[in-house]
């Protein structure tokens, strides 16, 4: 089963897929809600490059590392990988006028409802537009 997220982010699309990229970005905004965030992310981004972005409570009572495998790239509009549980992710990134129409389109897991895992996914994805709009 896939699920699909999407957002509207009003600045470029060079800034967005940048912060979108970028390790020291990617800790910024990576998190679903303000008790988790994620430190150290590390990223060969690349056609079969990896990365890493270790996700922890900030209680630290809980956490993960969310890694994979970077399958496809194309600069600003598109990213494929496989998590280590071999689930399939998209991200397309359309440029529009004044803003950039985010997607990700992922596939289920199976420990939790799609309904709760496609909240979370946006609630991450909402995040990630916030933090855009900072810069």
């Amino acid at each position: 089963m896939k699920i699909s997220i999407h957002t509207h982010i009003p600045k470029p699309i060079e800034l967005v897929w940048k912060t979108y990229i970028t390790p020291k970005h990617v800790d910024a905004w990576n998190h679903a809600t303000e008790d988790w965030e994620t430190v150290g992310s590390v990223s060969d981004f690349r056609v079969g490059g990896f990365f890493k972005y270790p996700m922890r409570a900030k209680d630290h009572s809980f956490g993960f590392d969310f890694e994979g495998e970077f399958l496809k790239i194309e600069p600003l509009k598109y990213i494929k990988y496989r998590m280590l549980d071999d689930r399939i992710v998209e991200i397309k990134m359309t440029e529009l006028p004044k803003k950039v129409f985010v997607e990700v389109i992922f596939d289920a897991e199976t420990e939790n409802s799609p309904e709760l895992q496609q909240q979370g996914w946006q609630q991450i994805l909402e995040s990630f537009k916030r933090y855009c709009l900072t810069l």
